[in-house]
């Protein structure tokens, strides 16, 4: 079973596309963790707001296939393939971590934003503190401990699991 953390993010009808990602991950994933659902202002462009959190799970579909199956998420969302990098989300299901592999394809892994974004890292730390970040070589706590971006700001937001 590998250890698996799965970024999810909104800025279109937000609360909605959220829980109808975790209604849709959940079947997939029953024993999944859920942190608090934050919200930030657009990184790289101007738009609305983003809610954002993790969900972390074990499972023992391969690589590709949990790839695949996201991006089908996403597109069964309202999510096209011509979005642009920067744009507004109906959704957005990026993976962060398949337990400690490292690479390029089929995704970047570790993604490279955690440690830049405090909307994936505040999340992810809160769900596994003590997760070790294989290029980082430190615990996704001390990664937030030493997170100094104050353009980033984010804030948790009253939501409840569907």
């Amino acid at each position: 079973m590998a250890q698996i953390f799965i970024s999810l993010g909104s800025n279109v009808n937000k609360e909605h596309y959220i829980r109808q990602a975790l209604k849709t991950l959940k079947p997939y994933f029953p024993d999944s963790v859920h942190s608090s659902v934050y919200e930030s202002e657009a990184v790289g462009f101007a738009g609305n707001n983003f809610y954002n959190s993790v969900l972390g799970a074990n499972t023992d579909m391969p690589l590709p296939e949990l790839c695949t199956l996201l991006k089908q998420i996403e597109l069964d969302n309202g999510r096209t393939r011509e979005d642009k990098k920067f744009s507004p989300r109906t959704l957005d299901l990026d993976l962060l971590f398949y337990d400690d592999i490292i690479c390029d394809s089929p995704a970047q892994l570790p993604r490279d934003e955690i440690t830049k974004n405090a909307f994936v890292l505040k999340p992810l730390a809160e769900i596994a503190p003590d997760f070790f970040h294989p290029v980082a070589k430190q615990t996704l706590a001390e990664l937030w401990e030493n997170y100094n971006n104050p353009q980033q700001k984010l804030w948790k937001v009253e939501f409840t699991n569907p």
